[in-house]
């Protein structure tokens, strides 16, 4: 059945939930949801736009990048409702909690309401960020040297070496 909002309204196991087909993102009525609906951690981080492939959801699980509940975890782990995630990305590391779940990608919109990241998680990376542009961490070296670094390169050489 289809509401107003665009929502589909379906029914699993009694219940009643709001979202997209398959496994809805809302249920309508919350309680005792924790134990009816579960998600595989490698298809919600996808779902969640974590990552842009399942695949690199599977490397970063078995590379120990991901941790629900404090503990590491294979991507086959179900995942429920109010777990909490500590997710390594690059130089940051997110703590969220899980708020709705989902097997299929959508919208950044709709990704961002299936999950809220902690206020200590978002002071942290903030705080860390700030301590890397000061010193300096974030220049990038251009890649292989030019012509005239090679140069350079090779006066500097000659110099020490004698």
């Amino acid at each position: 059945m289809n509401n107003h909002t665009g929502r589909q309204t379906r029914y699993y196991q009694g219940q009643e939930y709001t979202g997209c087909a398959g496994l809805s993102l809302f249920p309508a009525d919350k309680t005792n949801m924790k134990s009816m609906i579960k998600v595989r951690v490698d298809k919600w981080l996808w779902a969640a736009r974590f990552f842009k492939t399942r695949a690199r959801c599977r490397q970063a699980i078995d590379g120990g990048k991901v941790h629900i509940n404090g503990q590491r975890v294979k991507p086959s782990k179900e995942l429920s409702l109010s777990d909490e995630l500590k997710i390594r990305q690059g130089w940051d590391e997110k703590i969220i909690i899980v708020r709705g779940l989902s097997d299929q990608r959508r919208g950044a919109p709709e990704a961002e309401q299936l999950y809220s990241e902690t206020e200590e998680s978002v002071n942290a990376r903030e705080l860390k960020s700030a301590q890397r542009r000061a010193s300096g961490q974030h220049l990038v070296l251009s890649g292989r040297p030019s012509k005239k670094d090679r140069r350079l390169i090779h006066q500097f050489r000659d110099k020490n070496a004698g």
